[in-house]
């Protein structure tokens, strides 16, 4: 089985067809989210709608929670706090009540999903060094699992320690736990713009992951148009 892993998607369309073409052709078989569908971009519902249709198993983010008033966002920056009420405004009922029914973590074939760690989940934290993902690691009963968040791809790997590479394809090996941050699809932060496309295929216990090209003009001119800050544009060109 193929299954493509969706990093945070933000409400950027044109990014997330991009990936989802990628994974087409590729082979992807089903589809998996690491949560974050809205935020910073101004597609959220036609977002939404399409990975819904995808049957795509999803796990919330901090974002969607901050969407349907789940999430305090007096401690997000002035950016992200703007992007979240209007998002709010934009989503319709049905949009909010399908956030509301996503899970903070999923199980799925061999992996678990969750958006930022699994030893707090509801704290939406972020997995910045070993020793945070040593925390995680304790709490994950799979051997493979992955998470976004950071918007950076990374993964690290339990033997006796744990160890960390940003390399482009990982082998699953026997006694050794793996942990995959997939970045992110609609506003990388890794001084790439391009989005990401991580596929886990688990007949040959591989993950791959790609980057691919999108019209980055065409969503930044859609955050403007739609009154958001324009600083959510900008950076989309240079991955930040």
């Amino acid at each position: 089985m193929k299954y493509g892993i969706l990093g945070d998607v933000h409400a950027n369309l044109e990014a997330l067809d991009a990936v989802l073409e990628e994974m087409d052709r590729q082979g992807v078989q089903r589809y998996v989210s690491v949560g974050d569908l809205v935020g910073y971009g101004a597609n959220p519902r036609e977002c939404i709608r399409k990975v819904r249709d995808l049957k795509t198993l999803v796990v919330a983010g901090n974002h969607d929670h901050a969407a349907i008033e789940k999430l305090n966002i007096d401690f997000f920056n002035a950016y992200a706090r703007e992007s979240a009420l209007w998002t709010r405004r934009e989503l319709s009922d049905e949009d909010k009540e399908y956030i509301r029914s996503l899970k903070l973590i999923e199980t799925c074939d061999i992996f678990t999903v969750v958006h930022s760690t699994l030893y707090m989940p509801e704290l939406f934290e972020y997995i910045q060094t070993s020793y945070d993902a040593h925390l995680s690691f304790e709490q994950q009963r799979t051997p493979l699992s992955f998470l976004g968040h950071s918007h950076v791809p990374v993964n690290f790997f339990k033997r006796r320690n744990v160890t960390f590479n940003m390399e482009m394809e990982v082998r699953l090996e026997e006694d050794v736990q793996v942990m995959i941050n997939v970045g992110s699809i609609g506003q990388p932060r890794d001084e790439n713009p391009d989005p990401v496309c991580v596929v886990y295929d688990s007949d040959e216990k591989r993950v791959t992951i790609t980057r691919v090209k999108y019209d980055i003009e065409k969503a930044a001119k859609k955050i403007v148009k739609a009154g958001l800050p324009e600083i959510l544009a900008e950076r989309l060109k240079y991955g930040r």
